[in-house]
């Protein structure tokens, strides 16, 4: 039963990276070149995503450079960048494309706090589900003899143990993207 620990961990481990790679999708006020890990451009008939064919750096906390290695991608950066939901226009001068993040409003601010929060709660709801997957395989077990019914009490209290935990880590991180979100 020790491999229903394990494997529950894994999934809800899984799940915290899934919520951490969403977060990184809302932007806030500051540039940050993990906001383009989504994006992919076709690059000798495969798509790629940008920092695999090009540098990308923080020029004065707001504004992205990327440069691209083969300068042809020029132009297919830029419109990857424009098709993405991201909202932000390439400036391109010579070989660099320059993205400058706006200022965020409150509105703007409030609505991608409660995008935050929206995926928290999903990736909360999947932690539950996760620990009702478990627990449903510990009843079986107990069902079909293969542990005793103390042993399946113990089991479900271990999956609420960490089930209560990774709620927490989710919550935690929630907070710091609100945080985030919040800063001029």
């Amino acid at each position: 039963m020790e491999n229903l620990i394990s494997d529950l961990e894994d999934k809800m481990q899984k799940t915290i990276a899934s919520l951490n790679n969403e977060f990184k999708k809302i932007r806030t006020g500051r540039a940050n070149p993990s906001m383009l890990d989504d994006i992919k451009i076709d690059y000798y008939g495969s798509p790629t995503p940008i920092n695999q064919a090009a540098s990308i750096s923080v020029e004065e906390g707001r504004t992205l450079t990327i440069s691209p290695w083969d300068k042809s991608l020029i132009e297919d950066i830029e419109k990857a960048i424009m098709k993405s939901d991201l909202g932000l226009n390439p400036n391109t001068s010579g070989d660099l494309i320059r993205l400058t993040m706006p200022v965020l409003t409150e509105e703007t601010r409030g609505d991608y706090i409660k995008q935050a929060k929206n995926e928290a709660e999903n990736a909360k709801i999947a932690i539950r589900n996760i620990r009702r997957d478990a627990n449903n395989h510990a009843k079986d077990s107990e069902k079909n003899n293969e542990i005793s019914q103390d042993e399946m009490k113990r089991l479900e209290a271990e999956v609420q143990r960490v089930t209560d935990t990774f709620i927490e880590s989710i919550e935690n991180e929630l907070k710091k993207k609100e945080a985030d979100l919040s800063e001029i």
